[in-house]
């Protein structure tokens, strides 16, 4: 995976592995269940228009078919709704370099004995997912955030910084993988489905960890796409940051994929920043 900045609207980003198969339903909605003891999960609809409101909610444009807010923010009614929450960092304020917060002995230190912070973003620090221990701790704090989405009515979550383990030290693959393991395992016994947050080099793991379908920042500009198709099939939600971006993940997935451009601070209507392309525009 080509390593990138990112964007901006990470700014704002407030067990046992089960196996789902991402078959298409009646209807506009897709489902993938594990088992017969496993409830389905509804997956958002294939090629439907999609708006990325992770910055700030705000009535939905015509046509809009998912659209995925912050966890603090409610759902968008009669919408697909995806719920996003900062699984593998903390929140800016949440910790500083001195003192870990509410995250206390659960955040990473570099080689210098300081909270290992994101070397883009001031203020987010690298959960600590390197030991079993650390994991399972972790993931009974963010169980209550999943708790959040699932109870105000979201259809799924969006758990971002999966790729954390690219940006600091101590951490591996394998530690994001089994870390991710045990949100899908909550998430779904929620009955809600679960986004693989970018992370091309993973998506071959997906369907062993149980992942049901990908969100993606600019796969069209950094040529993507196709692993998350050949990962996810057409349950892939797209947002680019680029004119050139959104034009080449038009070209090839306008009818598969959900799409949409927005700009890098992830605006509302009326900010001056404000950005919103489709590929029908």
């Amino acid at each position: 995976m080509p390593s990138r900045k990112k964007p901006r609207s990470v700014l704002i980003r407030v067990g046992v592995p089960v196996v789902t198969a991402a078959a298409l339903g009646t209807g506009v909605w897709g489902f993938a269940a594990a088992n017969a003891s496993q409830p389905a999960v509804k997956l958002p609809p294939t090629g439907a228009g999609f708006d990325y409101q992770i910055g700030e909610a705000y009535t939905p444009p015509t046509g809009v078919g998912v659209v995925s807010r912050d966890n603090s923010a409610e759902p968008a009614k009669g919408l697909y709704n995806i719920c996003y929450i900062n699984a593998f960092q903390s929140q800016p304020g949440d910790s500083s370099s001195g003192d870990e917060g509410k995250w206390s002995g659960l955040l990473l230190k570099n080689s210098s004995g300081r909270l290992a912070e994101d070397p883009d973003w001031e203020g987010e620090y690298a959960l600590d997912i390197s030991t079993p221990a650390k994991r399972q701790a972790l993931a009974a704090k963010m169980d209550a955030t999943i708790d959040k989405c699932a109870d105000k009515g979201f259809d799924a979550v969006e758990p971002d910084n999966y790729d954390s383990y690219t940006r600091f030290d101590g951490l591996t693959a394998a530690d994001a993988e089994a870390y991710m393991s045990l949100l899908v395992e909550h998430a779904h016994s929620r009955n809600l489905a679960i986004a693989q947050k970018n992370t091309a080099e993973l998506a071959g793991k997906a369907k062993s960890l149980g992942i049901d379908f990908a969100v993606t920042e600019e796969c069209g500009a950094y040529d993507e796409c196709g692993d998350y198709e050949k990962a996810f099939g057409d349950h892939v939600v797209d947002i680019e940051y680029s004119k050139k971006g959104l034009k080449a993940a038009c070209a090839g997935w306008s009818d598969k994929f959900a799409i949409v451009r927005r700009d890098e601070n992830v605006s509302a209507p009326g900010d001056d920043d404000y950005l919103r392309g489709t590929c029908g525009n």
